[in-house]
């Protein structure tokens, strides 16, 4: 998958306003994402979006407004009616990627032509079904192939842009660094 456009993929303006605004008032910067999930049968799930909180005030704009899907592939007992949770977090990685190298980009005044990336989501199901206890249950590997195209950079500029994924992506920093999750029955 790629995607090709004649703009800057973010406003570098834009980009500068928000930057500004979050330095001057830093709990802009505390935002929350909420979802709410249920079964759908089977090994489906139904999942909304929530309200997005920023500096603790809620938009309620996003409740509900997106509604994913989620099964399993049918060789892993799912009926094979939507993405499985582990296509979502490559999804997800994805998504930051490519919000985190256009906004890279803008920062410093690199113009993209082209993002395209390959993910691959490993993971050895003897942990997870019980068979080898000394398995790890997620993920043992994810990778990612990236591919740039620029007009002006040259392909050490655009490696180096590449790298900075490794310390700025969000969402990679969650994958690859302990998080505290909190799971509590109600």
């Amino acid at each position: 998958m790629s995607t090709t456009i004649a703009r800057p993929f973010v406003d570098p303006a834009a980009l500068k306003a928000t930057v500004e605004a979050v330095s001057a008032r830093r709990e802009l910067g505390q935002v929350t994402f909420t979802a709410f999930s249920e079964s759908a049968g089977g090994l489906t799930s139904r999942t909304e979006t929530g309200p997005l909180l920023q500096a603790g005030v809620p938009d309620e704009t996003r409740h509900g407004k997106y509604t994913l899907h989620s099964d399993e592939p049918v060789p892993l007992l799912g009926t094979d009616t939507a993405p499985s949770p582990a296509e979502y977090v490559l999804k997800a990685l994805a998504g930051c990627y490519i919000v985190t190298l256009s906004t890279l980009a803008a920062s410093r005044n690199i113009t993209l032509e082209k993002i395209q990336l390959t993910l691959s989501f490993d993971i050895d199901l003897s942990g997870f079904l019980g068979i080898d206890d000394s398995v790890r249950k997620g993920a043992t590997s994810i990778q990612v192939d990236v591919e740039l195209e620029s007009p002006d950079a040259p392909r050490e500029v655009l490696a180096d842009l590449a790298k900075a994924l490794e310390t700025t992506s969000p969402i990679r920093d969650t994958l690859a660094n302990p998080v505290q999750v909190i799971t509590t029955l109600v």
